[in-house]
């Protein structure tokens, strides 16, 4: 019988189907992608204003991260919160940067040497600081789309950092869920979540000194996997320089065994992090405790259909439990 799965931090219930679908069963979502001779990552175009550059030993740039084309932000003015009879506007502050992963267009980022990764996990760390700085901008978000169906528009390796001047819905509900948990149990959710993949060993697929890998009880999506710190943070910005180093090597490992396993599947994976903590009116005062970060890495091999969208409750076509095996084992394989 299929199941009914109720995801304990949203309270999203989701369709664990019985009939589990192997990694082969699924027909890659094939779309054009962008030609490399119009890439402008590929090109030396003075007009792209850079924010922040990594060098190697030589010169030659290792990660770049330049303003995006057409962005909808600005940080020109304030905010300009106002009210148009009962609905609620402001003037769209905030920021989105790209972060260009490498100066090759068809090296992915899994096929970049450890250092090089660790640039660019560091690069997302330096820019968090930074754009955090501003008291304006709320909420600063990691993001990557890799694969013309899960948004990517280039081609060439890269991620996106975009800094708003609220916190986005979907992380409100999170912390929210979180606050909750907190405030009835006194314990992380999070830090309960990974106590018990742990015992049950079920979904587990990589762990390291500083990173467990495991896919969600209730994920969204078929082989979906989270990448979750062992010590509790609240905060990707607070995470040290070791954590960093390895969280490079785990990512280099699961994209690598993801590619392997789905074909090249497109993905995307997002930083889910605390808001800035510029006090405001009491708010987030036990976030330190209540939230922990972590990284939400999501294969687009099937498209959602209008029950999902329509009802929020999705239909899980790879159970998690053999999404992990057969991640683990590739992960295996691939050492």
């Amino acid at each position: 019988m299929n199941e009914l799965r109720r995801e304990p931090l949203l309270g999203r219930w989701v369709v664990v189907l019985k009939e589990s679908l192997a990694p082969d069963s699924y027909m890659p979502l094939v779309e054009p992608q962008p030609h490399i001779e119009n890439c402008i990552f590929c090109k030396d175009d003075n007009s792209i204003k850079e924010k922040y550059v990594v060098k190697d030993e030589s010169g030659r740039w290792m990660v770049k991260v330049v303003e995006a084309e057409e962005s909808v932000f600005t940080l020109s003015g304030d905010l300009g919160r106002r009210g148009v009879g009962m609905y609620d506007m402001m003037n769209s502050i905030g920021v989105l940067e790209t972060v260009i992963e490498s100066p090759e267009h068809n090296i992915p980022p899994e096929d970049i040497s450890e250092e090089h990764m660790a640039s660019v996990i560091n690069t997302f760390h330096i820019r968090t600081l930074e754009l955090e700085k501003d008291p304006r901008i709320r909420y600063v978000m990691i993001h990557k789309n890799s694969g013309a169906p899960s948004g990517d528009t280039f081609g060439h390796p890269h991620s996106m950092i975009t800094a708003t001047p609220v916190i986005p819905k979907r992380i409100k509900e999170e912390l929210d869920g979180a606050k909750n948990y907190y405030d009835y149990k006194e314990r992380c959710i999070f830090c309960d979540i990974i106590r018990e993949e742990e015992r049950t060993a079920e979904r587990v697929i990589l762990t390291t000194e500083h990173f467990i890998v495991f896919a969600p009880f209730a994920t969204r999506f078929p082989f979906e996997f989270w990448v979750m710190p062992r010590r509790h943070n609240c905060s990707f910005k607070d995470s040290s320089e070791e954590e960093r180093a390895d969280l490079a090597r785990v990512m280099k490992r699961m994209l690598r065994s993801l590619r392997r396993l789905l074909k090249d599947p497109p993905y995307n994976y997002v930083f889910h992090t605390a808001p800035s903590r510029i006090p405001r009116m009491a708010q987030w005062h036990t976030l330190g405790e209540d939230f922990h970060w972590h990284i939400e890495v999501m294969p687009r091999i099937r498209r959602l259909s209008g029950f999902e969208l329509g009802s929020g409750m999705y239909t899980l076509t790879t159970s998690p439990e053999d999404a992990a095996k057969y991640l683990k084992k590739e992960v295996e394989d691939g050492d």
